[in-house]
């Protein structure tokens, strides 16, 4: 059984993360112990909240040098919700520009929407040769956020295989915002979505990683 590291930094829905990969079939521990991070088969990277405010806590128990360390040995991260936008590398609320993890370029910023945040299940646009959608391309996922990575420019970096990216959108018709939804890049994926409140959908995503690790 694969062991993965919910990384506890006081941020996410941390009991309902760890209950989601156990479904998932994963052996895991709640944690912020840089050691059982780094020693782990997969990490997930939970967030809620404000960009600025995970970021402090991420940095209080150095989780960007753990991201880092893990992605550069080619060990498997996924990022959820806040967790994906902090590896980006900037997030703009409420005029506050924030330095993140700097895995992607990017910036994190508020969604151009007639109603926000968007809230609700929602389906997404996943790329051809996706691994984290395989079977579940036209299920819908659960979203709750008011920001979000618009617009990407795709660039390629030093990773192994280039960035799958899946894209979703706040709603049909004028006044709809089209954002990032999920990434998948070599090592490390990340979803804007909650797998762990996605039901089946959210546990065959989960269930798809755990088989990378």
């Amino acid at each position: 059984m694969r062991k993965v590291v919910v990384l506890d930094y006081g941020s996410g829905n941390l009991r309902s993360a760890v209950r989601a990969v156990e479904r998932a079939g994963a052996e895991v521990e709640l944690t912020g112990d840089m050691d059982a991070a780094m020693e782990a088969d997969g990490l997930l990277v939970p967030g809620v909240g404000a960009y600025a405010a995970c970021m402090e806590g991420l940095r209080a128990i150095r989780g960007e040098r753990i991201i880092a360390r893990r992605l550069s040995g080619g060990r498997p991260v996924l990022g959820i919700c806040v967790g994906m936008q902090i590896l980006f590398e900037h997030g703009i609320e409420h005029g506050i520009d924030t330095e993140g993890c700097g895995e992607w370029p990017g910036v994190v910023e508020r969604l151009q929407a007639p109603v926000v945040p968007h809230m609700g299940w929602n389906t997404i646009a996943a790329p051809a040769g996706s691994k984290a959608f395989e079977g579940i391309e036209d299920e819908r996922f659960y979203f709750v956020h008011s920001y979000g990575v618009r617009d990407w420019t795709l660039v390629t970096n030093d990773r192994t295989t280039a960035p799958l990216v899946t894209w979703a959108d706040t709603g049909p018709g004028e006044g709809g915002d089209r954002f990032v939804a999920a990434v998948e890049n070599g090592p490390l994926w990340a979803t804007q979505f909650h797998p762990e409140k996605s039901g089946d959908a959210g546990l065959h995503l989960l269930e798809n990683w755990i088989n990378t690790l």
